[in-house]
């Protein structure tokens, strides 16, 4: 019985040091669950059936946790959870729009550092480079680069 016992300890154990593992990211209760599980079958062993018998079960539960997590690296399971996809997005660049170092504009949203603005038409991805801008204040482009252009707010 107490054999019985440890096993489905150190088996428990595995079980939840894997989900920590491999599922869920960071400290949590399942690598705290892990822990205890394993720990547990250990000193129930050395308390229950000796030193010879603990002894054997700590040896037995290192190659345990090795041999399965090798095994589990080694199947094809994580090939489900990975990510086939590919990004086929990109930034357009600023070369069609017409936009020149000292147009004016208008921030078609709050500029804090980056944000949209309106200039001559076209709605453009814009930085500033001091002060948040609010929505709706006038603009200036002081500076044109190839995915966004750098603004500062209009003095009047």
């Amino acid at each position: 019985m107490e054999i019985t016992i440890i096993i489905v300890l150190l088996l428990l154990g595995v079980v939840f040091l894997l989900l920590e593992l491999f599922l869920v990211p960071g400290v949590s209760l399942a690598g705290i669950a892990a822990t205890l599980f394993i720990g547990g079958a250990i000193v129930y062993a050395y308390s229950q059936l000796g030193p010879s018998a603990g002894n054997l079960t700590l040896l037995g539960s290192v190659f345990l946790v090795g041999a399965t997590i090798w095994a589990f690296l080694r199947s094809k399971m994580l090939e489900r959870f990975a990510l086939k996809t590919n990004i086929e997005g990109k930034v357009e660049p600023l070369h069609e729009v017409e936009i020149k170092v000292g147009d004016k504009g208008v921030a078609s949203s709050r500029l804090a550092p980056m944000g949209k603005v309106k200039v001559n038409g076209h709605v453009v991805e814009a930085k500033t480079n001091s002060e948040f801008i609010d929505q709706g204040v006038e603009i200036v482009v002081l500076q044109v680069m190839n995915t966004n252009v750098l603004v500062e707010k209009l003095e009047k």
